[in-house]
């Protein structure tokens, strides 16, 4: 027993310093990495810390609000651009949009296109007016502003209707020429005489107003062909055919210091009685008709004064028609024979 005792105690005192050994080393292997970990920032040394798990989840959870809000700026910027009306859009992007709107089919479709449309004639509304006022500078007072802008807005929206913008051109340059052909056939289509007629008789006119600046005086007829490269009967033909191209609106008003007057105030009424002319035959009938009873009296005046007939004026004296002729004629008889030379102008 004692024999085992003690070989159990070298074994224990010779495993002692192996364990001694072992953990020399592995001291020295903790040194050796700690060594190379180190940095070196000018005369300090900095050891990196290894991150801690509370520090990795502090992390996370700063970077996750970061792209929340990137997310949130997104979203609000689609929202702002969806928000902007379509009134306040640029006139192009209101042109892209409105092509789009017009291939599409369906009554939604088509109700959307023309408030399009609507804006779109609002936005151009000054140039049609613009268009018609210079328009208006060459045409006769009797011409309204107001038709020629409604005629230059037709023009508009047809332009609206058949403008390609895929070809590069202004809307501005395009719809200018429809607004003023539009207004031009509109005045065209009012006008009676043919267009042919009207451009003989402006011909006429330049080479009159281009010889009279010339000479200082009215040119005479054969200038006037001579200039014209024309034979005489044609040119008296072309003058009578211009002739019929005048005409006159009553509405139309003429100016003087005491203000505006229209026409229509001006001509004279034909269908209306003169007072004067009227009171004169009146006195006249009363200076012929003197001599005469009631009953004569009575059938002259109906007769030449009221325009009845001599059935009508025998139903009101309760007589024949021929009764009435009768004492018609013997009146007339004794009137011829009283006036003697101023029968006819009594008769008239």
């Amino acid at each position: 027993m004692a024999a085992k005792k003690k070989t159990t105690a070298k074994k224990k005192a010779a495993k002692k310093p192996a364990s001694k050994a072992s953990a020399r080393k592995t001291a020295s292997k903790k040194k050796a990495t700690t060594k190379a970990s180190k940095k070196k920032v000018g005369s300090k040394t900095v050891t990196p810390k290894r991150p801690s798990k509370t520090t990795t989840k502090k992390k996370a959870t700063a970077k996750a609000p970061v792209r929340k809000s990137a997310g949130k700026k997104k979203t609000a910027k689609k929202a702002s651009k969806k928000k902007v009306p379509v009134e306040e859009l640029p006139t192009e992007e209101l042109w892209a949009i409105y092509r789009k709107q017009a291939a599409r089919k369906g009554p939604k479709q088509q109700a959307k296109l023309e408030e399009l449309r609507n804006i779109l004639i609002e936005r151009h509304y000054p140039l049609v007016k613009y268009i018609a006022e210079r328009l208006l500078h060459t045409l006769p007072k009797s011409i309204e502003l107001d038709d020629l802008t409604s005629a230059g807005l037709f023009g508009l929206m047809d332009a609206i209707r058949g403008f390609d913008l895929s070809r590069g051109i202004k809307f501005k340059t395009y719809c200018s020429t429809r607004i003023r052909g539009a207004i031009l056939d509109q005045l065209r289509s009012q006008d009676w005489v043919p267009r042919l007629v009207r451009l003989k008789a402006s011909r006429i006119d330049r080479a009159l107003q281009k010889l009279t600046a010339e000479y200082g005086r009215e040119p005479t007829h054969a200038e006037l062909a001579r200039s014209l490269e024309m034979d005489h009967q044609d040119l008296v033909k072309e003058i009578q055919e211009s002739k019929a191209r005048t005409m006159f609106s009553l509405s139309e008003k003429w100016e003087d210091d005491d203000g505006s007057v229209e026409k229509v105030e001006i001509l004279e009424d034909k269908g209306s009685v003169d007072p004067v002319t009227e009171l004169n035959r009146r006195d006249l009938m009363g200076f012929i008709t003197k001599a005469l009873t009631h009953k004569e009296r009575f059938i002259i005046e109906q007769y030449y004064q009221y325009g009845h007939t001599m059935r009508e004026i025998g139903e009101m004296l309760a007589l024949t028609e021929s009764r009435v002729c009768q004492i018609h004629s013997n009146v007339m008889s004794r009137l011829k024979g009283l006036l003697g030379q101023k029968q006819g102008s009594l008769l008239a």
